[in-house]
């Protein structure tokens, strides 16, 4: 399915959002970039590369971004955005599945997942590898659309995504059904609590959460704890994220 959209995959998310997804994209590189230090950075479902190329702008110029995506179809359109903005030697485009990364153990700072893990078939599996590749006191953060908790604000956005979403994605890409999926696929994921309780319960400490645009988007913050007896850092010096 995402094969078949990827050409249109862009243009089709600006649209149909109003141009909001890319102010909650750049609200969350607060939480994932450290302009002072190189960091090594993982972008899971990272789609046709909108995220990964805004967190390569804003990073230390030693940095590696890997962007990890099971649709190839999504990953060519990908490596030409990439190749076009001049950062291929900073990103790299890799097929692959997160419920099975192929890196060691402690191998990346952040990890990111932007409007993704609602289409991963087993979540708590993907958390808990997503855990192993991070090194100690790196960071996951995770963007994903969200139903308003707010009833009047919940009736106004079932009536545009169940109704107008499937309308123009349909006619825009030609296929009406992946954007019936859409809506359906945010309504199935689980709420605010649930969510936060699931990434402690695969290990994540300090979970946070923050809703954007009224809770039409959530922004989710775990981190790998530190082993036990690590000493503080020295005042002054900038910790991983």
């Amino acid at each position: 399915m995402f094969d078949g959209i990827a050409p249109d995959y862009d243009r089709l998310n600006h649209l149909m959002s109003l141009g909001v997804d890319r102010s909650w994209r750049r609200r969350a590189l607060r939480e994932i970039v450290d302009a002072g230090r190189p960091q090594a950075l993982l972008d899971i479902a990272c789609g046709t590369g909108d995220f990964a190329i805004a967190i390569a702008r804003r990073m230390h110029p030693g940095s590696r971004i890997t962007g990890l995506d099971l649709s190839e179809g999504m990953l060519r359109v990908m490596r030409q955005k990439v190749a076009d903005a001049g950062l291929e030697a900073q990103i790299d485009c890799l097929q692959g599945d997160c419920e099975a990364l192929p890196f060691p153990d402690g191998t990346f700072d952040v990890a990111t997942i932007a409007f993704g893990i609602r289409n991963f078939e087993h979540r708590e599996t993907a958390l808990r590898e997503i855990l192993r590749v991070l090194r100690p006191g790196g960071r996951l953060v995770i963007l994903e659309l969200s139903v308003p908790e707010n009833r009047l604000l919940r009736w106004a956005y079932n009536l545009y995504f169940q109704h107008f979403v499937p309308w123009i994605g349909g006619l825009v890409s030609g296929d009406k059904a992946a954007y019936k999926y859409l809506p359906a696929s945010v309504q199935q994921f689980p709420g605010r609590r649930v969510w936060t309780a699931t990434m402690q319960g695969c290990g994540y400490a300090g979970v946070r959460h923050k809703a954007y645009t009224f809770g039409l988007c959530r922004m989710y913050v775990g981190e790998k704890a530190m082993p036990a007896g690590t000493p503080p850092r020295p005042a002054g010096q900038s910790q991983s994220c």
